[in-house]
């Protein structure tokens, strides 16, 4: 009994690993993304360094300069970057 424990601990602890690794994978992804629809736009960035997911689809994002902005999509489904304050 005690060593199925230990090696359910283990599991456990793996695949906690592999989540951990896959969501940061998944943010620099996000951030190399929302870096080019802010470059897009034509307003300037030079790379994403946070983002705060607010929903599907509506992101707050800081880049390296300071700037500030939110990215989503509208109800047309057009991209939309606003700066905030």
């Amino acid at each position: 009994m005690n060593r199925r424990i230990i090696v359910l601990a283990q599991l456990l602890s793996a695949l906690a690993l592999v989540a951990a690794s896959s969501f940061a994978a998944d943010n620099e992804t996000l951030k190399k993304d929302l870096t080019a629809v802010i470059a897009l736009q034509g307003l300037p960035c030079g790379e994403v360094v946070n983002v705060i997911v607010h929903a599907e689809s509506d992101f707050a994002v800081t880049c390296k300069d300071a700037n500030k902005y939110r990215v989503y999509l509208n109800d047309a489904g057009r991209v939309v970057v606003d700066k905030q304050k």
